[in-house]
């Protein structure tokens, strides 16, 4: 069990990002409990729960739309947070494509292939 302070030094998160995840219901209630003194006490597995999390919000998913998959107080369908799931990778794949073209460009430019204003 760790205190808020533990959990933003192995997450890397600012407690006041913590404690906002929380608001939005972004933590689900799984991963803490309260001591007698009614401090936050963090389980062990927030941590790789938490990266995750780190890593849905850097391929463009919004805290509303993981608030809304994780937010059990929501009640959604399997399949209402399947569509929502399913939407995301396709925008991940569509930027990928993007990603890829933009780099076989770039190649294009190295290797002298592509007309650009400026030679490298």
């Amino acid at each position: 069990m760790m205190k808020i302070n533990d959990v933003s030094k192995l997450t890397g998160l600012p407690i006041s990002t913590l404690r906002f995840y929380e608001r939005k219901n972004l933590i689900p209630d799984v991963f803490i409990k309260r001591d007698a003194n009614n401090y936050r006490i963090y389980s062990e597995e927030i941590v790789e729960y938490l990266n995750d999390v780190k890593a849905l919000l850097s391929v463009e998913f919004s805290i509303e739309e993981l608030s809304m998959l994780v937010d059990q107080q929501l009640d959604l369908s399997y399949e209402e947070k399947k569509t929502v799931v399913e939407q995301k990778i396709k925008e991940i794949e569509d930027i990928q494509k993007q990603l890829s073209k933009s780099k076989k460009f770039l190649k294009a430019i190295l290797e002298g292939k592509a007309s650009f204003q400026t030679k490298c």
